[in-house]
């Protein structure tokens, strides 16, 4: 039984990680994180979790906690994550490991220190969509020409995914272009040796640029063209289309058509069609076969490094 603790559980994130891990074998939920005592004692009592608290240290110092899944705001990522592994605790860290590449450095190397379980949520790895990509790539059936991706939100007040109030704010840079631009690498395999970044104005309230335009090109040519908008009043989320040497495809988080909205059928690709409840399947069989799981500090850590090549552009 591997027990895990949930910090942010009550967060859109949160649960959707603790809806995941309910359908794990092998896996107990003991402890949850929150902001506020009262709110997260009762979600703890709602979700039948035994131990709730307001402090991170608290759950890291119970016996019964074995890996703690961090699904808090973007600027506490890399601290925590040292936290834990300083306390001996398995991690898995909601994207990004951090907001700028110092942070994700020092996580690495605390990380080389230790014989744990260190990953980042780089869920598109996982979605049945783009693996379904990764698998055709890997057989030399398809070769990426150019990647064109669309990450569209209408997002103009410091809001979550479920229309609350953040305690933190949003970055299009350090978190939504950080899944494109890991997914770009993981599926040409390559570090893109060209970048180009520019950004709208900044947000007079948020201080956040709220319109960005990213370029990427690899030393084989492949091109990764990706647009983000938080003023996007329209179809919500990020589209991926895939313009290969034999065909395009159109990713849409776990669906997949192609060119011609043909559908693939991705049924046979993975256990579940859920990207989160397979990310967090990697977590678990990563601790218990004690071995690197897809998606770890250390193999996220030159897409941290184009991202701060990105913000050194703008």
């Amino acid at each position: 039984m591997i027990r895990i603790a949930v910090a942010g559980a009550a967060g859109a994130f949160g649960m959707k990680h603790l809806d995941a891990l309910a359908k794990i074998d092998g896996v107990q939920v003991t402890s949850v994180v929150g902001r506020t005592r009262e709110s997260i004692e009762e979600f703890a009592r709602d979700r039948n979790i035994a131990h709730a608290t307001t402090d991170l240290g608290e759950t890291l110092a119970r016996e019964d906690v074995d890996a703690v899944i961090l699904s808090t705001p973007t600027q506490l990522h890399a601290e925590q994550s040292i936290q834990c592994m300083n306390a001996g605790k398995h991690v898995l860290c909601e994207i990004p490991m951090s907001d700028s590449i110092e942070d994700a450095r020092r996580v690495v190397d605390v990380h080389k220190d230790t014989d744990l379980v260190g990953m980042a949520g780089h869920v598109r790895r996982f979605n049945p969509s783009h693996q379904y990509m990764h698998q055709q790539i890997k057989k030399g059936e398809l070769a990426i020409q150019q990647m064109d991706v669309q990450t569209y939100f209408f997002r103009r007040t410091n809001m979550n995914a479920m229309g609350n109030p953040r305690s933190w704010t949003d970055h299009l840079l350090w978190h939504h272009a950080c899944h494109t631009v890991d997914l770009f690498m993981y599926q040409t395999g390559e570090i893109p040796s060209q970048v180009y970044a520019l950004q709208g104005p900044l947000h007079p309230k948020l201080g956040i640029a709220m319109d960005m335009s990213i370029g990427l090109k690899t030393p084989s040519g492949k091109l990764c063209t990706l647009s983000l908008s938080f003023n996007n009043d329209g179809p919500l989320g990020t589209f991926f289309r895939y313009i290969c040497d034999n065909g395009t495809y159109i990713a849409r988080y776990d669906d997949l058509v192609d060119g011609h909205e043909q559908p693939i059928d991705l049924s046979k690709v993975a256990v579940s069609s859920n990207g989160i409840e397979l990310i967090d399947r990697e977590f678990v069989e990563a601790i218990v076969q004690n071995r690197e799981p897809n998606g770890s500090f250390s193999q996220v850590l030159p897409a941290m490094a184009v991202l701060d090549r990105l913000q050194q552009a703008l």
